[in-house]
């Protein structure tokens, strides 16, 4: 019997009746669902612990176990239930959303600057601050990664596959962690890096994407990546030029010097970000105490 297999007999067995596959990684797969108990759509993803690596197996899942256990935010996407079947089965029990952030962007080419963009990325920084006041880092911030509602109005982030705890500014991560198109340059030099920093580089990524509807570098080469992005980041000439404020924090957070990013709490204070952009004068790229 297959691992699909068994794993839809264990689930059945406990009410949950599996759909189509949402989506897939290296050692795990996610199953749309449906449950009397919850009564809400659900997206249960399945991990096999015979079926993958050592270092999966000892480091990475017991950090996303442990960190979605005690997390609750409006911006994090809701974990009903954590299920461990004997036979080494896993299933994460969530609620599941109509589509994601990249899905949006390829749908419409870009988001509106003001207001989807910035609303989506006020609760992205929302969720991304409530996990780093907590020293909790993400590690895998893409667009993939931020799930919305069928009305697009609520963003949720997910998928805490590379998560862990940074209790120090001192307490560097070693990890290649994510995607090559999202990651910080001292990411994809392999140097130890501070997660929260790289985080937030993350995260300008994430924003450049959803208004210019482009990746800020080009990801073909990673061993080049980082000469690209010391030159800093430039726009595509067909589009219109971004608002100012939208443009210097984009510039603030692809900052290729981790100590001169914005931490994630300075972003949440920024001027654009908060809705408080005065049209008759610039405002300051990003606020708050440094």
């Amino acid at each position: 019997m297959s691992k699909t297999n068994t794993g839809e007999k264990f689930l059945g067995d406990l009410g949950y009746k599996l759909g189509p596959t949402l989506g897939e990684g290296r050692f795990s797969k996610v199953k749309a669902a449906t449950s009397d108990k919850y009564k809400v759509p659900l997206a249960i993803k399945l991990m096999d612990r015979r079926r993958v690596t050592p270092d999966f197996l000892y480091k990475f899942l017991p950090r996303e176990l442990s960190i979605i256990r005690k997390i609750r935010h409006p911006n994090i996407v809701h974990i009903f239930e954590l299920i461990e079947g004997c036979d080494g089965l896993v299933c994460i029990v969530m609620e599941a959303l109509a589509t994601d952030l990249l899905k949006l962007v390829q749908h419409l080419g870009k988001l509106p600057c003001v207001p989807k963009a910035r609303d989506i990325f006020g609760q992205v920084v929302a969720a991304l601050r409530y996990l780093h006041d907590r020293d909790l880092v993400h590690r895998d911030l893409k667009c993939e990664n931020v799930l919305l509602t069928a009305d697009g109005h609520r963003a949720k982030l997910s998928d805490f596959s590379f998560s862990k705890e940074a209790n120090s500014y001192s307490d560097l991560s070693t990890t290649f962690c994510g995607s090559a198109a999202y990651s910080a340059p001292e990411v994809l030099m392999g140097i130890p890096y501070n997660a929260k920093m790289a985080d937030v580089w993350s995260l300008g990524v994430v924003l450049y994407v959803m208004v210019t509807g482009f990746m800020p570098f080009d990801d073909t080469s990673v061993r080049r990546m980082p000469q690209q992005q010391k030159k800093g980041v430039k726009y595509p000439e067909e589009l219109p030029p971004l608002p100012e404020p939208c443009q210097a924090l984009i510039a603030q957070l692809l900052q290729f010097s981790p100590a001169a990013r914005p931490t994630v709490g300075q972003v949440a204070k920024n001027k654009w970000v908060k809705k408080e952009v005065c049209v008759t004068k610039p405002s300051p790229e990003i606020s708050g105490e440094q």
